[in-house]
């Protein structure tokens, strides 16, 4: 793949002077201060018998960088914040909940079943089942379908679906000579037992196995494959760091707009009340420029300023029948339609989900790319996210890839991403796709859309992409 593409997509940023435009291109489309626009009348996506499934509400904690306020927390603390802030801006009773979904990806063990945990620390029922799912960065999707699964086969009518992730306090194990020697002396019953088993321990063994961002299938980092997919794909160092900007950009521009509406404030336990992300730094592209490769050295183009950070963070949406969303007197937000997962090689493919998901759920739905009004897409990296433009725009990948006749097509970046996104507002693994879900519904209201999708990727080479359709206003 490394040499399958050299040619630009004009599309893409290439100089600051685009940048600057593309700013100002992005926000005029939906003035900071100006009501919703009523949105163009298209087709619905409603299909007959089957139930339509609505979202009621989102919310999530700030998206703090690890290692700040949130560092002396665990993760039920944070999914119990969002819970909570669900519960406070709808003031649904809890006993209405028939269900809860988290999902997550590095799971404290105390915590495993870390819904359940949030659930009871929120104030919901006993009584009220609650489970946890991952599929690394889209396993608050996979909650969400989760949700959708169950309230469309009607086996439910209001189910909470969210993530967490806290990167503050990641699991350390001991060595596995360690871990197979303490286990062992656990079952000894003398003390010369005991004593011979503690007589065999090396230094070796006191070495930790540290967590890493890694696959285990190819033992290479997320990071290094973000690089090699860049390289693929001729994504230069200037055409990320102009990406980044523009991502820093528009999320304070959002920020400072009132735009992030699914922000709720959270009163961390003996320190102050976090109202905002900690992570949204625009610098320039004089600064960016000065950072050195942080995976592939000394050669690489992925630095740490174009690339997401690790976060702390939750997030929780309630998703309703609309049948019961009404009878309980709400006014959804958005349907979620059609969704899908893909699933492609972990090592030369590993960050393109969004590449196979799009069109895959365009076509399911009968839509073309002209048809959506809103994109929201995860940014693990800069050169991940310019790497899957450049897959969509290529006629040459569509087809010796992908077994498409010709190209799935790129974005307009006037509906991409334009209030910012994972390498601005952050990415707690498991929280991440719940954030893009409610923003692209504030996103359609906004701006007078009626058909958002959402896409990301994950580790083990896996993606989804999601339709969400503005509720009638």
């Amino acid at each position: 793949m490394s040499c399958m593409l050299t040619y630009a997509v004009t599309k893409l940023p290439a100089s600051s002077a685009w940048a600057a435009r593309g700013f100002a291109r992005s926000l005029s489309c939906s003035p900071l201060l100006q009501a919703a626009v009523q949105p163009k009348s298209k087709k619905t996506l409603a299909r007959n018998g089957v139930k339509n499934v609505v979202v009621v509400e989102g919310v999530r904690i700030p998206f703090l960088q690890s290692g700040t306020t949130y560092a002396d927390l665990m993760p039920h603390d944070l999914a119990r914040a969002a819970l909570q802030g669900l519960l406070d801006r709808t003031s649904i009773p809890r006993d209405v909940v028939d269900y809860i979904v988290y999902g997550t990806v590095i799971q404290e063990v105390k915590t495993s079943n870390v819904a359940r945990e949030a659930a009871l620390g929120a104030g919901f029922s006993d009584k009220t089942p609650a489970h946890t799912v991952t599929m690394a960065c889209i396993s608050s999707n996979q909650a969400m379908t989760t949700g959708l699964g169950m309230i469309a086969a009607g086996q439910c009518d209001v189910v909470v679906a969210g993530g967490v992730e806290l990167m503050s306090d990641v699991p350390i194990r001991h060595s596995r000579k360690m871990r197979k020697t303490m286990l062992t002396l656990n079952r000894a019953k003398t003390l010369g037992q005991k004593l011979a088993l503690i007589s065999k321990i090396r230094p070796d063994y006191f070495a930790p196995e540290l967590p890493a961002v890694a696959e285990f299938s190819t033992s290479e980092t997320m990071g290094h494959s973000a690089d090699r997919l860049a390289a693929a794909f001729a994504v230069s160092r200037l055409e990320q760091d102009e990406y980044a900007l523009r991502s820093h950009t528009l999320a304070k521009k959002a920020q400072e707009g009132g735009l992030l509406l699914d922000v709720v404030p959270f009163k961390v336990p003996g320190k102050e009340t976090v109202t905002k992300d900690n992570g949204i730094r625009p610098s320039s592209l004089e600064q960016m420029g000065k950072l050195k490769p942080a995976f592939v050295k000394p050669y690489g183009t992925v630095t740490a300023g174009n690339s997401s950070f690790l976060t702390d963070g939750a997030s929780a949406v309630l998703l309703m029948s609309e049948e019961k969303a009404l009878a309980l007197g709400y006014k959804p937000k958005a349907y979620l339609r059609d969704f899908v997962y893909v699933s492609q090689d972990p090592k030369d493919q590993l960050l393109l989900g969004p590449t196979y998901a799009t069109p895959r759920v365009l076509e399911k739905a009968g839509l073309t790319m002209a048809d959506i009004d809103v994109f929201e897409f995860h940014e693990a990296f800069a050169g991940q996210i310019l790497a899957n433009l450049k897959a969509m725009d290529s006629d040459w990948f569509a087809q010796n890839y992908m077994g498409r006749k010709s190209k799935v097509g790129v974005p307009p970046l006037e509906k991409f991403n334009t209030w910012g996104g994972s390498l601005s507002l952050g990415h707690p693994f498991g929280a991440t796709v719940c954030r893009l879900v409610i923003t692209a519904a504030h996103r359609l209201k906004k701006e007078g859309g009626q058909y958002g999708l959402v896409a990301a990727c994950a580790a083990g080479g896996q993606g989804t992409a999601m339709l969400v359709e503005l509720y009638p206003q």
